[in-house]
């Protein structure tokens, strides 16, 4: 099922003339793993940028689930409907790993007000990615950096978002612990039917998309490398 499209969108940051994406488009759907492949300044952060409402295009349009992102309140959509992996984790670094989630769940305003609810549903989230009670009661500073990712993807699972953006989500990780973490972001997608979008170097993560978008010159490559 198709959630996100970027129609015919055109990119030029303000006060210059050479555009960084240039009439792109692209469909993303539910229950796929895509990567977005391409070399340093190919606008693959800015396309994130579009898609995650962080920015707006003024050629061409997003659309979240058939309805232009520019008509939105994004930032509802950004802390409902988009959960982001970042590659430096942005945690609470003094704060214990469940800490970290039930934060975010009050962020996104979550219906779920109890505490003690939170907080378990919290130690159910990183439970999904590999983290135990145990681990998930220690403080950031006291986690691997593969644990650290771990709660950055429970993390954004907690408000049981459509779309999970990962942005170089492996790295920081060794090869061993790359795998890991891979083989939970196919499975949120082939599992439980999330839209999983991966900015990467990477050749280990492009292969396990099940759609390749390179970036070359401004423009997309759709399922090719570059």
């Amino acid at each position: 099922m198709k959630c996100l499209e970027i129609a015919d969108v055109t990119y030029r940051y303000d006060g210059s003339t050479e555009a960084v994406l240039k009439g792109v488009s692209a469909v993303f759907e539910k229950g796929k793993v895509y990567t977005i492949i391409g070399q340093s300044g190919a606008g693959k952060s800015t396309l994130l940028s579009l898609i995650s409402g962080l920015d707006t295009c003024k050629e061409g349009e997003v659309y979240y689930n058939g309805k232009k992102l520019r008509n939105l309140d994004r930032d509802e959509y950004r802390s409902k409907s988009i959960g982001v992996i970042f590659q430096g984790y942005n945690l609470l670094l003094n704060s214990t790993a469940v800490y970290n989630i039930t934060l975010s769940m009050n962020i996104s305003e979550s219906d779920i007000k109890d505490k003690k609810a939170q907080k378990e549903i919290a130690y159910a989230l990183l439970e999904k990615v590999g983290i135990d009670r145990e681990t998930a009661d220690r403080k950031i500073l006291q986690l691997s950096g593969g644990e650290q990712q771990r709660v950055g993807i429970a993390r954004a699972l907690s408000h049981d978002p459509d779309v999970i953006i990962a942005d170089e989500p492996t790295g920081n990780l060794d090869e061993a612990t790359e795998a890991s973490v891979l083989e939970i972001l196919t499975r949120l997608a082939h599992e439980e039917n999330k839209c999983v979008i991966i900015v990467t170097h990477s050749e280990n993560v492009t292969a396990i998309a099940d759609e390749v978008i390179g970036i070359r010159a401004g423009k997309l490559l759709i399922g090719e490398k570059v």
